[in-house]
């Protein structure tokens, strides 16, 4: 059974959302006809199934829905995803799902968290309303849209005039006091469709975390509608994971202490739940470092990391780097990572700089390394070849190089490889 099943009303919707759940490391597919929808629906963890009735009329969307709904079945975690302008018919195709699901568990809690805020495309959600690079919709082109123009910048008013059930917002103020003021305001909420703000990723994972504490304190059924990114941060939130069982683990190891790098390293944390275990730059320790690594690992961390920890750079005069204290730390990186592979198995690694890179790479005894792909620019993915660790994921990026999201990038990409090397290159329609 899929883990999740997203039902979409575009082609490039349904494949953009569905790289959002392979960076899970979640095997996902999309697909149009009943009948693919019958035949994958037992083979992948991310079944997405496009209606293409973005642009049909209410009655005939509604049937369609309904019918990829029913064909579908159960899954732990089932989206409706909208279009990041809310064209299209998002009210009444969510009616459409919701009255198979009650249909389907009428003894369920359910209840809809929709959250079509997509931060990094420029679409976020203040006060209810949604806008388009800080632009309210009905003063942008989608406004004027021959097709479906859409008529309000309140998403709240945008669902309400097609779907029958009643909704009510989550204000932006509340989402930033965290995770148990959203869970006590959804509490409070009577509505059946909670239009939640959100105007960053982290925004998007605070209300995910408060839904699943739901779920599992209250036995809450969520439904998301979502334009992507926070159906995906649910399922993360809800522990979803591939069917051959939990996603692999990926090791990183970070020699740069810029603050670029820092904000790379924060933005992983929020985005993946990333844990960071601080090397003291004046006495490294790689025990210690093990030590809160292993500790990570016990308590289901899937991305684990060793950084250099912020402070005075050691010196050898007073006046300049002590290349002596440079040449330490860059042995206890490479020791940690070595030691960490053996205890810990990974599936992928990512080592940050240049010299990092290196010293990890001889640490492990490979030979080199197989260049298979570039994540973005100046951070290259493949595998180690040769050694004990012969085959082994590898991402290197520039200490310098990209911006916020760019870790997050690579320990993404090396998330989704890894369950594509456990599970095969392609899925076999027999």
């Amino acid at each position: 059974m899929a883990q999740v099943l997203v039902i979409a009303d575009d082609l490039t919707g349904s494949n953009a959302t569905g790289a959002l759940y392979a960076r899970l490391g979640l095997r996902a597919v999309t697909v149009g006809a009943l009948a693919q929808v019958e035949r994958y629906a037992d083979r992948v963890d991310v079944l997405v199934v496009n209606t293409a009735s973005r642009h049909w009329t209410p009655a005939r969307a509604y049937a369609a829905v309904r019918d990829a709904a029913t064909t579908a079945g159960a899954a732990p975690l089932i989206v409706k995803r909208v279009d990041t302008t809310l064209r299209g018919n998002p009210g009444g195709e969510l009616d459409a799902l919701l009255d198979v699901l009650a249909a389907r568990e009428p003894a369920a809690g359910i209840r809809t968290l929709a959250v079509p805020a997509f931060p990094d495309a420029g679409r976020t959600t203040v006060g209810g309303l949604h806008l388009v690079d800080g632009v309210p919709l009905t003063r942008t082109p989608v406004a004027r849209d021959p097709f479906d123009p859409v008529r309000h910048s309140r998403v709240a008013a945008v669902l309400g005039a097609q779907t029958r059930r009643g909704t009510g917002e989550l204000a932006l103020d509340v989402v930033e006091r965290g995770p148990e003021a959203v869970v006590a305001a959804l509490r409070e909420s009577p509505a059946d469709i909670v239009v939640c703000d959100a105007t960053e990723n982290a925004h998007l994972r605070t209300v995910a975390v408060a839904a699943a504490r739901l779920a599992a304190a209250d036995r809450t059924r969520w439904v998301a509608l979502d334009s992507g990114p926070f159906g995906a941060a649910l399922a993360g939130e809800l522990g979803l994971r591939p069917a051959g069982g939990a996603p692999a683990r990926i090791l990183a190891v970070v020699g740069s202490v810029t603050d670029r790098t820092r904000a790379q390293l924060a933005r992983t944390e929020t985005a993946l739940g990333a844990r960071w275990a601080d090397l003291d730059p004046a006495a490294p320790d790689p025990g210690a470092v093990l030590d809160r690594l292993r500790a990570a690992a016990g308590e289901g961390a899937t991305v684990l990391g060793v950084r250099v920890a912020a402070g005075p750079t050691p010196t050898a005069t007073g006046t300049g780097p002590d290349p002596r204290a440079a040449a330490r730390i860059l042995r206890a990186l490479a020791e940690i990572a070595r030691r960490a592979v053996d205890e810990l198995g990974p599936g992928g690694l990512y080592a940050s700089g240049g010299d990092v890179a290196a010293a990890v790479t001889s640490a492990l005894g490979a030979d080199g390394f197989a260049i298979e792909t570039e994540v973005l620019p100046l951070a290259i993915a493949g595998h180690l070849v040769g050694g004990p660790h012969d085959g082994l994921l590898f991402a290197t990026k520039g200490g310098l190089i990209g911006g916020p999201d760019a870790a997050r990038d690579c320990l993404e990409h090396l998330r989704a490889a890894c369950t594509r090397h456990a599970l095969g290159p392609t899925l076999s329609t027999t």
